[in-house]
């Protein structure tokens, strides 16, 4: 095999696969840290509502409190909701992004492969 059907070999190797496999790999690493980054962001919010409650249950001394405690329950639970939904429909559109960027990789990877093919029947 001389060396210039070894390079070319190579390069085809290259830009059929291992390029597109290093695109895939790093596509799906910054997925992966977006999702990753949107999950402790939510954990530690509603780690911090959780102790902020049990602080506030702690603080109850008298009927006063219970009741401004009891009260204080129903914005908290629409919050939470509201920051449920909130963090869903982030998930979903990192979702969204992440097919979107891997099927136009795949048609990328397809169509190079597509002209590579040609180039090496010629």
């Amino acid at each position: 095999m001389s060396n210039a059907t070894l390079d070319q070999t190579t390069e085809q190797f290259e830009s059929l696969f291992f390029a597109p496999a290093r695109t895939y790999a790093t596509l799906t690493l910054d997925y992966t840290e977006k999702l990753m980054a949107a999950q402790f962001e939510a954990a530690k919010a509603y780690s911090d509502v959780g102790l902020s409650q049990a602080r506030a249950a702690l603080d109850i001394k008298d009927a006063e409190g219970l009741r401004s405690y009891v009260e204080g329950q129903q914005k908290v639970a629409q919050d939470i909701s509201e920051r449920l939904k909130d963090d869903a429909e982030k998930v979903a559109a990192l979702n969204q992004e992440f097919v979107q960027k891997s099927q136009k990789l795949a048609e990328d990877n397809l169509k190079a492969a597509s002209k590579s093919t040609a180039k090496a029947a010629k």
